[in-house]
This record gives structure tokens, sequence and C-alpha cells, in this order.
């Protein structure tokens, strides 16, 4: 079971957190902020913001696509509207270049992150890379990474088994449109 990576919304996901942050923030932060939003909007909403892929790391969860927009930039997705609007790092940071506006958003994705940029925001990215450990779906890969798959943040978030079986047909369904759709 996946969602369809969304690169305006992940792009004006990462922004509102840069904007909300007002100063260049810790690419790790941001990864880790992203994390948790997409992980709250997957409970509240049974959807996600970005559509990313996730796997475990040393450091705790990371979206796989954003890290690799960071660590890599342009050289596998030159057309990404990442490059246009988050700076490449610099000494470990990232800030917003121009703004991608937030239309793609919908207001309870906005409220979402808004929450977590109030509540984690503040939070030193060391600290809140070990916060990010006690995520219940998290392995430590030992060095290495390991998959965190849907099916599993689900079930962490205390769906049945019928509630997933569920889910999977919908998600399935609105790829399928997506598909269809050009999106």
């Amino acid at each position: 079971m996946e969602f369809n990576y969304d690169p305006l919304k992940t792009v004006q996901a990462a922004a509102l957190f840069l904007k909300l942050n007002r100063q260049p923030m810790e690419y790790m932060k941001l990864i880790k902020l992203l994390y948790i939003a997409d992980r709250t909007a997957l409970d509240r909403m049974d959807s996600t913001i970005t559509g990313d892929k996730y796997v475990s790391m040393d450091h705790g969860p990371v979206l796989s696509k954003v890290y690799d927009l960071i660590n890599h930039g342009p050289l596998y997705d030159k057309d990404n509207p990442w490059f246009k609007y988050i700076s490449s790092p610099y000494q470990y940071c990232v800030e917003l270049c121009a703004d991608p506006g937030k239309g793609g958003l919908c207001e309870e994705e906005e409220e979402i992150i808004e929450g977590v940029y109030k509540v984690f925001g503040h939070i030193n990215v060391w600290e809140l890379s070990n916060l990010t450990h006690f995520i219940p779906e998290w392995q430590d890969p030992h060095g290495s990474a390991i998959p965190i798959h849907i099916e599993d943040m689900f079930r962490k978030l205390g769906k049945t088994e019928d509630d997933i079986k569920s889910l999977r047909k919908d998600i399935l369904r609105e790829n399928y449109f997506d598909m269809l759709l050009g999106s």
C-alpha cells in the first residue's frame, strides 16, 4: 500500500514549516517535522500530506524522497519544485528561497503542520531525533535503512485489519484516479 508522492504539497508543507521557523532550519529537523505531520495526517485523515515513502534510519524515521532531494540535489529529479523553493543545504540547514504558496494543502493539513510545529518546532534537532526513536513503527536499522510500511503505521495507530483492508482499497482507487487524471 502506497500513496502517490505529491511534490507540490511536499514543498508547500516544508515551506510552511520554514515560514513558521522564521530562519534557516536543520534539514534533519525539517525531515522529522514532515514525518510527524504525515503520521498525524495518517491518523486523522487516513492519508498523508506528502505521499512520500518512509524508512527507519539511525536517527529515526525519514521521508525517503525528501531525504534524497536534500542529500542528492537535482541529480535524480531535476524538475522537482523543491529546488525552486528550498535552498541547497548549507551548514546542515535549508531555508526558503521563494514562497510556493499553500494552495495544494487543505485546511486540515495546514492545521496539522501548525500543530506539529507548535509542539515540536522549538525542540533541538538532536532531542527531536531521539524522540522519534519512540515512534512505534521505527526500528533500529544499525547503519542501514528499513522500509516503514503504511500498513504498519496504521496498525501502530490502532487501526484494525478490516480498517486496513478498507483503506487499502480506498488508496488503490485514489491512486488509479490520479493516474487517469495525470496527477
